[in-house]
Protein backbone atom coordinates (compact mmCIF):
# COMPACT_ATOMS: atom_id res chain seq x y z
CA UNK A 1 0.00 0.00 0.00
CA UNK A 2 2.53 2.04 1.38
CA UNK A 3 4.79 1.32 -2.21
CA UNK A 4 1.67 2.25 -4.14
CA UNK A 5 1.28 5.49 -2.75
CA UNK A 6 4.91 6.27 -3.37
CA UNK A 7 4.79 5.47 -7.23
CA UNK A 8 0.93 7.90 -7.41
CA UNK A 9 3.03 10.28 -5.82
CA UNK A 10 6.20 10.17 -7.61
CA UNK A 11 4.12 9.44 -10.76
CA UNK A 12 1.87 12.81 -9.85
CA UNK A 13 5.27 14.71 -9.41
CA UNK A 14 6.56 13.30 -12.69
CA UNK A 15 3.45 14.44 -15.04
CA UNK A 16 3.71 17.56 -13.63
CA UNK A 17 7.21 18.31 -14.26
CA UNK A 18 6.84 16.60 -17.52
CA UNK A 19 4.15 18.76 -18.30
CA UNK A 20 5.82 21.87 -17.08
CA UNK A 21 8.30 21.65 -20.14
CA UNK A 22 5.36 23.07 -21.97
CA UNK A 23 7.51 26.35 -21.56
CA UNK A 24 9.47 25.70 -24.55
CA UNK A 25 6.33 25.07 -26.91
CA UNK A 26 4.67 28.24 -25.03
CA UNK A 27 8.04 29.50 -25.27
CA UNK A 28 8.68 29.35 -28.85
CA UNK A 29 5.16 30.90 -29.50
CA UNK A 30 5.77 33.91 -27.61
CA UNK A 31 9.19 34.31 -29.04
CA UNK A 32 7.04 34.40 -32.57
CA UNK A 33 4.05 36.90 -31.83
CA UNK A 34 5.69 39.27 -29.61
CA UNK A 35 8.91 39.42 -31.95
CA UNK A 36 6.65 39.88 -35.00
CA UNK A 37 8.14 36.81 -36.70
CA UNK A 38 11.99 38.09 -36.69
CA UNK A 39 12.43 35.41 -34.06
CA UNK A 40 11.21 32.45 -35.04
CA UNK A 41 8.19 31.29 -37.57
CA UNK A 42 5.38 28.49 -37.71
CA UNK A 43 8.06 25.71 -37.97
CA UNK A 44 9.96 26.61 -34.72
CA UNK A 45 7.16 27.08 -33.10
CA UNK A 46 6.11 23.09 -33.96
CA UNK A 47 10.38 22.58 -33.23
CA UNK A 48 9.70 23.84 -29.41
CA UNK A 49 6.94 21.56 -28.70
CA UNK A 50 8.25 18.35 -30.22
CA UNK A 51 12.07 19.01 -28.97
CA UNK A 52 10.03 20.06 -25.08
CA UNK A 53 7.80 16.63 -25.27
CA UNK A 54 11.02 14.58 -26.25
CA UNK A 55 12.71 16.60 -22.79
CA UNK A 56 9.54 15.42 -20.48
CA UNK A 57 9.58 11.95 -21.71
CA UNK A 58 13.58 11.79 -20.99
CA UNK A 59 13.04 13.10 -17.47
CA UNK A 60 9.64 11.07 -16.72
CA UNK A 61 9.09 8.17 -18.89
CA UNK A 62 10.53 5.53 -16.95
CA UNK A 63 8.91 6.22 -13.78
CA UNK A 64 4.93 7.71 -14.65
CA UNK A 65 5.04 6.93 -18.66
CA UNK A 66 5.23 10.80 -19.05
CA UNK A 67 2.38 11.11 -20.68
CA UNK A 68 1.83 14.84 -20.59
CA UNK A 69 -1.60 14.50 -21.72
CA UNK A 70 -4.83 13.44 -20.66
CA UNK A 71 -6.01 11.80 -23.53
CA UNK A 72 -3.01 9.76 -23.55
CA UNK A 73 -3.41 8.68 -19.70
CA UNK A 74 -7.42 8.26 -20.33
CA UNK A 75 -6.47 5.96 -22.86
CA UNK A 76 -3.64 3.80 -21.08
CA UNK A 77 -6.30 3.28 -18.40
CA UNK A 78 -8.86 2.26 -20.72
CA UNK A 79 -6.65 -0.43 -22.47
CA UNK A 80 -5.16 -1.59 -19.14
CA UNK A 81 -1.80 0.23 -19.41
CA UNK A 82 -2.42 2.46 -16.14
CA UNK A 83 -4.49 1.68 -13.41
CA UNK A 84 -7.96 3.46 -12.83
CA UNK A 85 -6.83 4.66 -9.63
CA UNK A 86 -3.65 7.18 -10.72
CA UNK A 87 -6.31 8.45 -13.58
CA UNK A 88 -7.23 11.42 -11.32
CA UNK A 89 -3.61 11.93 -9.99
CA UNK A 90 -2.13 12.35 -13.38
CA UNK A 91 -4.97 14.56 -14.80
CA UNK A 92 -4.62 16.88 -12.14
CA UNK A 93 -0.71 16.75 -12.13
CA UNK A 94 -0.75 17.65 -16.33
CA UNK A 95 -3.07 20.24 -15.86
CA UNK A 96 -1.31 22.33 -12.62
CA UNK A 97 2.06 21.71 -14.95
CA UNK A 98 0.57 23.09 -17.71
CA UNK A 99 -1.24 25.94 -15.74
CA UNK A 100 2.46 26.45 -13.95
CA UNK A 101 3.64 26.28 -17.93
CA UNK A 102 1.84 29.26 -18.85
CA UNK A 103 2.36 31.34 -15.53
CA UNK A 104 6.50 30.70 -16.19
CA UNK A 105 6.06 32.10 -20.09
CA UNK A 106 3.65 34.79 -18.68
CA UNK A 107 6.19 35.89 -16.28
CA UNK A 108 8.99 35.66 -18.91
CA UNK A 109 7.87 37.46 -21.66
CA UNK A 110 5.32 39.55 -19.59
CA UNK A 111 6.97 43.18 -20.71
CA UNK A 112 7.42 41.82 -24.10
CA UNK A 113 3.54 40.86 -24.51
CA UNK A 114 2.12 44.14 -23.46
CA UNK A 115 4.82 46.22 -25.21
CA UNK A 116 3.03 43.87 -28.58
CA UNK A 117 -0.32 44.47 -27.22
CA UNK A 118 0.06 48.16 -26.05
CA UNK A 119 -1.32 46.67 -22.46
CA UNK A 120 -4.68 45.67 -24.15
CA UNK A 121 -4.79 41.92 -23.39
CA UNK A 122 -7.16 40.67 -26.55
CA UNK A 123 -8.56 37.51 -27.54
CA UNK A 124 -8.87 38.37 -30.73
CA UNK A 125 -7.89 40.93 -33.59
CA UNK A 126 -4.09 41.97 -35.22
CA UNK A 127 -2.89 42.40 -31.78
CA UNK A 128 -4.34 39.31 -30.13
CA UNK A 129 -1.98 37.55 -27.08
CA UNK A 130 -4.29 35.01 -25.81
CA UNK A 131 -3.38 32.93 -28.06
CA UNK A 132 0.51 32.31 -26.93
CA UNK A 133 -1.33 29.92 -24.06
CA UNK A 134 -4.17 27.58 -25.51
CA UNK A 135 -5.42 27.21 -29.02
CA UNK A 136 -8.19 28.79 -30.69
CA UNK A 137 -9.80 27.89 -34.03
CA UNK A 138 -8.78 29.81 -37.69
CA UNK A 139 -11.58 32.01 -38.55
CA UNK A 140 -13.02 29.70 -41.59
CA UNK A 141 -13.18 26.91 -38.99
CA UNK A 142 -16.63 25.91 -37.69
CA UNK A 143 -16.93 24.23 -34.63
CA UNK A 144 -17.88 21.02 -36.05
CA UNK A 145 -14.57 20.44 -38.38
CA UNK A 146 -12.28 21.73 -35.48
CA UNK A 147 -13.99 18.47 -33.38
CA UNK A 148 -12.87 16.37 -36.15
CA UNK A 149 -9.76 18.17 -36.84
CA UNK A 150 -8.75 17.37 -32.73
CA UNK A 151 -10.15 13.70 -32.96
CA UNK A 152 -7.89 12.95 -35.96
CA UNK A 153 -4.77 14.68 -34.37
CA UNK A 154 -4.78 12.72 -31.47
CA UNK A 155 -5.79 9.56 -33.03
CA UNK A 156 -2.78 9.62 -35.04
CA UNK A 157 -1.12 10.77 -31.96
CA UNK A 158 -2.21 7.39 -30.07
CA UNK A 159 -1.97 5.25 -33.00
CA UNK A 160 1.61 5.79 -33.08
CA UNK A 161 2.72 5.82 -29.34
CA UNK A 162 0.97 2.57 -28.96
CA UNK A 163 3.24 1.48 -32.03
CA UNK A 164 6.44 2.57 -30.65
CA UNK A 165 5.48 0.93 -27.09
CA UNK A 166 4.54 -2.31 -28.26
CA UNK A 167 7.63 -4.90 -27.77
CA UNK A 168 5.73 -7.35 -30.04
CA UNK A 169 6.26 -5.04 -32.85
CA UNK A 170 8.89 -2.96 -34.12
CA UNK A 171 8.76 -0.50 -30.74
CA UNK A 172 11.32 2.55 -30.76
CA UNK A 173 14.99 1.51 -29.86
CA UNK A 174 15.55 1.76 -25.97
CA UNK A 175 16.62 4.96 -24.93
CA UNK A 176 15.60 6.32 -28.05
CA UNK A 177 11.77 6.63 -26.77
CA UNK A 178 12.12 10.72 -26.32
CA UNK A 179 13.30 11.40 -29.73
CA UNK A 180 10.59 8.93 -31.56
CA UNK A 181 7.80 11.22 -29.60
CA UNK A 182 9.50 14.01 -29.87
CA UNK A 183 9.45 14.37 -33.62
CA UNK A 184 6.22 12.49 -33.95
CA UNK A 185 4.68 15.31 -32.24
CA UNK A 186 6.77 17.59 -34.62
CA UNK A 187 4.89 15.68 -37.19
CA UNK A 188 1.51 16.36 -36.33
CA UNK A 189 2.58 20.02 -36.01
CA UNK A 190 3.69 20.57 -39.81
CA UNK A 191 1.07 18.80 -41.12
CA UNK A 192 -1.72 18.85 -39.22
CA UNK A 193 -1.77 22.05 -36.88
CA UNK A 194 -2.78 25.39 -38.99
CA UNK A 195 -6.56 24.52 -38.31
CA UNK A 196 -6.76 25.19 -34.78
CA UNK A 197 -3.08 24.89 -33.62
CA UNK A 198 -3.34 20.96 -32.66
CA UNK A 199 -4.09 21.16 -29.12
CA UNK A 200 -4.31 17.20 -28.95
CA UNK A 201 -4.16 17.23 -25.43
CA UNK A 202 -6.85 17.88 -22.56
CA UNK A 203 -4.62 19.62 -20.48
CA UNK A 204 -2.20 20.93 -21.96
CA UNK A 205 -4.83 23.71 -23.58
CA UNK A 206 -7.29 23.60 -20.71
CA UNK A 207 -4.38 24.52 -17.77
CA UNK A 208 -3.10 27.63 -20.51
CA UNK A 209 -6.68 28.53 -21.27
CA UNK A 210 -7.82 29.16 -17.12
CA UNK A 211 -4.74 30.96 -16.10
CA UNK A 212 -5.12 33.29 -19.09
CA UNK A 213 -8.72 33.97 -17.60
CA UNK A 214 -6.98 34.94 -14.18
CA UNK A 215 -4.28 36.79 -15.41
CA UNK A 216 -6.17 39.19 -17.34
CA UNK A 217 -7.56 38.03 -20.43
CA UNK A 218 -10.56 37.17 -18.80
CA UNK A 219 -13.63 35.14 -19.74
CA UNK A 220 -13.28 35.63 -23.72
CA UNK A 221 -10.84 33.07 -23.55
CA UNK A 222 -13.90 30.77 -23.16
CA UNK A 223 -16.22 32.55 -25.23
CA UNK A 224 -14.22 33.29 -28.63
CA UNK A 225 -14.62 30.90 -31.35
CA UNK A 226 -18.29 30.16 -30.46
CA UNK A 227 -17.58 28.50 -27.23
CA UNK A 228 -14.31 26.99 -28.57
CA UNK A 229 -12.55 26.24 -25.09
CA UNK A 230 -14.28 22.31 -24.85
CA UNK A 231 -13.51 21.24 -28.72
CA UNK A 232 -9.66 20.73 -27.31
CA UNK A 233 -10.84 19.38 -24.02
CA UNK A 234 -13.53 16.67 -25.30
CA UNK A 235 -12.28 16.16 -29.03
CA UNK A 236 -9.08 14.47 -27.62
CA UNK A 237 -10.37 12.35 -25.79
CA UNK A 238 -12.18 10.97 -28.30
CA UNK A 239 -9.46 10.57 -31.09
CA UNK A 240 -7.24 9.03 -27.90
CA UNK A 241 -9.67 6.22 -28.01
CA UNK A 242 -10.11 6.25 -31.47
CA UNK A 243 -6.84 5.68 -32.24
CA UNK A 244 -5.50 3.39 -29.49
CA UNK A 245 -8.48 1.04 -30.75
CA UNK A 246 -7.32 1.32 -34.34
CA UNK A 247 -4.25 -0.14 -32.82
CA UNK A 248 -5.45 -2.47 -31.07
CA UNK A 249 -7.96 -4.20 -33.48
CA UNK A 250 -5.78 -4.25 -36.41
CA UNK A 251 -2.30 -4.35 -35.21
CA UNK A 252 -1.94 -6.18 -31.54
CA UNK A 253 -4.94 -8.53 -31.85
CA UNK A 254 -2.91 -9.77 -34.61
CA UNK A 255 0.48 -10.45 -33.22
CA UNK A 256 1.73 -14.38 -32.83
CA UNK A 257 0.44 -15.80 -29.22
CA UNK A 258 3.64 -15.87 -26.96
CA UNK A 259 4.36 -19.59 -27.45
CA UNK A 260 4.45 -19.09 -31.16
CA UNK A 261 6.36 -15.79 -30.50
CA UNK A 262 8.73 -17.68 -28.49
CA UNK A 263 8.75 -20.51 -31.65
CA UNK A 264 9.65 -17.28 -33.57
CA UNK A 265 12.34 -16.01 -31.82
CA UNK A 266 13.75 -20.03 -31.19
CA UNK A 267 13.59 -21.03 -34.52
CA UNK A 268 15.52 -17.29 -35.29
CA UNK A 269 18.31 -17.59 -32.97
CA UNK A 270 18.78 -21.54 -34.53
CA UNK A 271 19.08 -19.85 -37.89
CA UNK A 272 21.52 -17.46 -36.79
CA UNK A 273 23.38 -20.30 -34.69
CA UNK A 274 23.63 -22.22 -37.95
CA UNK A 275 24.78 -19.21 -39.87
CA UNK A 276 27.56 -18.56 -37.10
CA UNK A 277 28.70 -22.23 -37.64
CA UNK A 278 29.08 -22.27 -41.37
CA UNK A 279 30.57 -19.41 -40.77
CA UNK A 280 32.83 -20.40 -38.10
CA UNK A 281 33.32 -23.33 -40.40
CA UNK A 282 34.72 -21.78 -42.85
CA UNK A 283 36.78 -19.32 -41.74
CA UNK A 284 38.32 -23.38 -40.32
CA UNK A 285 38.98 -24.75 -43.81
CA UNK A 286 40.32 -20.95 -44.99
CA UNK A 287 42.66 -20.84 -41.91
CA UNK A 288 43.74 -24.74 -43.10
CA UNK A 289 44.22 -23.68 -46.15
CA UNK A 290 46.34 -20.65 -44.97
CA UNK A 291 48.58 -22.69 -43.37
CA UNK A 292 48.76 -25.94 -45.78
CA UNK A 293 49.66 -24.03 -48.95
CA UNK A 294 53.02 -22.86 -47.70
CA UNK A 295 53.68 -26.27 -46.87
CA UNK A 296 52.76 -27.46 -49.67
CA UNK A 297 54.95 -25.11 -51.85
CA UNK A 298 57.60 -26.29 -49.31
CA UNK A 299 57.32 -29.80 -49.79
CA UNK A 300 57.54 -29.59 -53.64
CA UNK A 301 60.68 -27.13 -53.51
CA UNK A 302 62.55 -30.16 -51.62
CA UNK A 303 60.99 -32.82 -54.07
CA UNK A 304 62.65 -30.94 -56.83
CA UNK A 305 66.03 -30.39 -55.10
CA UNK A 306 66.13 -34.17 -54.49
CA UNK A 307 65.94 -35.18 -58.21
Amino acid sequence: MVEGQLLGNCGGILEDSGSRFLVFGLGSVAQVVTGRGAFGEYLSVNVGFGLGVAMGVHIGGRVSGAHMNTAVSFSMCLFGRLGWRMLPVYILSQLIGSFLAAGTIYSLYYDAIYHYCGGNLTVSGPKATAGIFATYPAPYLSLHAGFLDQVIGTAMLLLCLMALSDQRNQPAPSGGEPIAVGLLVLLIGVSLGSNSGYAINPSRDLGPRIFTAIAGWGPEVFRAGNGWWWVPVLAPMVGGVTGASIYKVFVELHHPSPCEHRRELEDKAEEENVSFNILKGSSQICCFLALFTPLKKQMQGNTAVAH
